[in-house]
């Protein structure tokens, strides 16, 4: 579900936008798919996929954040 929020939201700091505030899996998507830089691994794909299963219940809320934050670190982006 789109209003499935994480407890602890993770706050990325993109190049040329503000600090956006991502609170869950929903949000997640929104801005691996709008706002991520060109270099996209294995770890971008993997959030991508398990932030989509976590909206289908297929995966957890916590699976999705972690690859989040995996893909945010690979990315070199800055987290706060």
């Amino acid at each position: 579900m789109a209003t499935e929020k994480w407890n602890d939201p993770v706050k990325v700091g993109f190049e040329g936008t503000d600090l956006r505030t991502v609170n869950g899996p929903f949000d997640a998507l929104k801005c691996l798919a709008d706002f991520w830089p060109s270099s996209r691994g294995l770890h971008y794909i993997k959030a991508r996929s398990t932030c989509r299963a976590a909206l289908d219940g297929r995966k957890s809320m916590d699976e999705a954040r972690a690859e989040f934050l995996a893909a945010a670190e690979e990315a070199k982006l800055k987290l706060h």
